[in-house]
């Protein structure tokens, strides 16, 4: 797997909460590919909306510092900071497929981090999105991506 993959803020939650069964057995083969190949990629969005899962929702969820930790780890996947350029783009994905703004955001972010691929559970597995591909990370595995 050469090409980068934009994870989504509902694989990285999984990949820490063991009370998710499969799901979190899929998302930590997920990250452990992608943290060995180097080719994960995150927003800022998608950093704060971690924070704020594993601290505020998930059961048991993470401490402040160890959600700081995680999120610091995480910058060395070079997480895009969301300007207005992004933020317009945006808004062309929100218009054109009709994406909550947040979805619409991720893409937008996933395609200016110059991804192939979209890990997220939740737009449509397989869709193409000017580009860029959506994968489910419970519907295939890392080893199934090309590029």
């Amino acid at each position: 797997m050469n090409a980068t993959v934009f994870v989504d803020t509902n694989v990285l939650v999984y990949a820490l909460d063991a009370a998710a069964g499969d799901r979190h057995v899929q998302a930590r083969t997920w990250m452990d590919a992608l943290w060995a190949s180097q080719r994960g990629r995150v927003s800022t969005q998608v950093l704060q909306e971690f924070y704020v899962t594993t601290t505020r929702k998930l059961r048991p969820g993470l401490s402040a510092d160890e959600a700081q930790r995680e999120v610091r780890a995480l910058t060395a996947w070079s997480p895009l900071e969301i300007g207005m350029t992004t933020m317009e783009r945006a808004c062309h994905v929100e218009q054109r497929y009709q994406f909550s703004w947040w979805d619409a955001l991720i893409v937008a972010s996933a395609q200016a981090s110059g991804c192939r691929y979209l890990l997220t559970e939740d737009l449509q597995h397989g869709q193409d999105l000017d580009g860029l591909l959506v994968c489910s990370p419970f519907r295939m595995t890392p080893d199934a991506l090309s590029g």
